[in-house]
Order: C-alpha cells, then structure tokens, then sequence
C-alpha cells in the first residue's frame, strides 16, 4: 500500500508542473468585476489567484509559476481546477460504488459484486452497450459548451487560449446560488475547492494504483469489507 502511494504521488504531483520559459509582460485593464473581484497582479504569487495556503504558503518549489506570464497562469488554473473536479467525482464513484456499499443506480448489477471500480466498465459493456455512447455524447456537449463560454477562437490575433474577461474555472454553474458576492469570499470558496481538488487528484490516483496492484477494493485492503470478489465472474477476464 505504500509503495502504491509513493508511486501515485509521483504521476499526481507532475500534473501541477508546468512549462517554463521568460514570461512576456502582459497588461489588462479588465475591471475587477469581470474576473469575480481578482485583479491580476504580476508582482503577486500566480497573479494573485486563490489557491496558496499555510502551512506551504505560495509553495512552488521549481518556480514555475514564477515563470508564467498571465496567459500561462490562467491555462494552469482551469487545467488545475477541472482535472480536481474530475477527481473529486472520481473518488466518490469509487467509494460508493465499491464493497460494502455497493450503489449502482444506473445499472443491474446492485445484486452482484462486480469488484473493483477499475474493473467496472467491463460489466457497464454488458448490461447497458449504449452507455459509451451516450457518455460520449454528455461529454463532448459539456466540453464543447466549456469552450464556448471561456476559450478564445484557435489561431485568434492575441494568441490567447482562454478569453481575457473569463476567469479560470468558472462557466457560470451554479444552479444552489452559493457563489459569494465578494472577492474576498470568493477566494476562500476557491481555495477551499482547489485543495480538495488536488487532495483527490492524489488520492484517485493512489485508488487506481492499488487497485490495479492487487485486483481488491479499497474497503477491503483497509480491512473495512469481506474479499468476496470472484474476478474470473466478470465478461472480461485478466
């Protein structure tokens, strides 16, 4: 198991290491209330984006933040903020879906212990052959609907990636209202949600290492559940 952490430490903590170069001076005269009250500043860590905390306060160790311009900064953060929500969905699907809960709302398969998440594509092939397809088309739509509201058109006079008044992460989903009205707030909300992120990004990718390691649900390696998987019961076998 620790092997499996140090090793899923390794590929998670590469994701937060980005392209360096000499940053180009970049300006804006973006009001602040464009960009949720944050007002980019060069002379501040990440342009001043919400994220660093104690006890590693402004921890970039390589100094590649250092060496981003705002365009950079930007992409870094949408990258960072989405792959944390995917992988935060990610651990819970694991857990819930996983021995001793074993929750599957959307398939057949509540009265069978059909193993380690990792493995349950192969069952989902079975019991319901459109999912892909349909999982396919809910992700190209969300992605496409992502690029319309904050990327720029490719091959645009500025070379931006992201549009100027966009802030990163942030298409307007928020159908509970919890959004704060000021900066300040806002950034202790983005804070809070990036840590989580980056929290799940490593513990997903230890989840998925030491499942494939040794074919056992996380509760079962933690002594939390019976070991009642019979692998060779699955369409597709290893």
């Amino acid at each position: 198991m620790k092997f499996c952490l140090t090793a899923a430490l390794l590929p998670a903590a590469a994701a937060f290491v980005t392209q360096s170069g000499k940053p180009s001076t970049t300006t804006t005269s973006l009001k602040a209330s464009d960009l949720n009250g944050w007002v980019p500043d060069e002379s501040k860590f990440a342009w001043g984006l919400p994220g660093s905390l104690d006890p590693a306060e402004d921890f970039d160790p390589l100094g590649f933040a250092e060496n981003a311009d705002l365009t950079q900064i930007k992409g870094y953060r949408e990258a960072e903020t989405t792959h944390g929500r995917v992988a935060m969905l990610a651990v819970i699907g694991f857990l819930v879906t996983e021995a001793p809960v074993s929750f599957h709302p959307l398939f057949n398969t509540a009265g069978r212990d059909i193993g380690p998440a990792i493995r349950h594509l192969d069952e989902v092939r079975v019991s319901s052959p459109f999912f892909f397809e349909v999982l396919a088309l809910v992700i190209g739509g969300a992605e496409l609907s992502r690029s319309l509201i904050g990327w720029e058109t490719p091959g645009n006079d500025s070379d931006r990636v992201l549009k100027e008044d966009y802030y990163p992460g942030d298409i307007g989903f928020d159908p509970l209202g919890l959004k704060p009205d000021t900066f300040e707030e806002f950034s202790e909300m983005s804070t809070k949600e990036l840590q989580h992120g980056r929290l799940a990004m490593l513990g997903i990718a230890g989840i998925v290492a030491q499942e494939f390691l040794n074919g056992k649900e996380i509760f079962v390696n933690f002594g939390l559940a019976p070991d009642t998987f019979d692998p060779s019961a699955l369409p597709v076998t290893f």
